[in-house]
């Protein structure tokens, strides 16, 4: 993790390099949890791990798409089905069927169903945008801590190193 995180472009949805990269950054907490102080994380427990988190992210990235499928179909469907309304209560009203407050009344409540389904679709659009910034920010965070901490991580095995040759040192000249 040489390279420094970069925030990618505004999208709704994560795209897969953000994903890659959420995943990445859980894979490196797990071996900087499950390290001791003299060795490393097992490989097969790192590895037991690194699939659960994959999965976990794949499933979220389809589960999304068939969220985003069915609110799509909504909307068409009421679009349709409110073209239709209007449709036929317009015709029946130009035929002097029916009474022009009736065919309005009709129609504008087709109309305010349609404008609601297209409103939430819209409410829908901009809450992933909003959720998208949050976890930009997130992980940004998240990357700023890990340079933090592999820093911090530097610093104590220099200090370490230090210590050690001073102690060498002050056993040498005491002996």
């Amino acid at each position: 993790m040489s390279e420094e995180f970069q925030v990618p472009e505004l999208s709704d949805d994560p795209s897969p390099d953000e994903r890659a990269q959420y995943v990445i950054m859980r894979l490196e907490q797990f071996i900087r949890e499950g390290r001791t102080f003299a060795e490393g994380m097992s490989f097969k427990i790192w590895q037991a791990m690194a699939k659960v988190e994959i999965a976990i992210a794949i499933a979220e990235a389809e589960l999304g798409q068939q969220k985003e499928e069915a609110v799509t179909k909504r909307l068409l469907f009421t679009f349709a089905a409110a073209l239709v309304t209007v449709g036929f209560w317009g015709t029946a009203v130009s035929l002097h069927k029916v009474g022009y407050l009736v065919g309005g009344i009709v129609c504008g409540v087709s109309g305010l169903a349609l404008m609601g389904v297209a409103g939430e679709w819209r409410f829908r659009k901009w809450n992933k945008s909003r959720n998208a910034v949050k976890r930009r920010k997130s992980l940004a965070r998240i990357e700023s801590i890990n340079r933090r901490i592999k820093r911090l991580e530097s610093d104590l095995e220099k200090e370490e190193k230090r210590l050690k040759d001073k102690i060498k040192k002050i056993v040498s000249a005491a002996g």
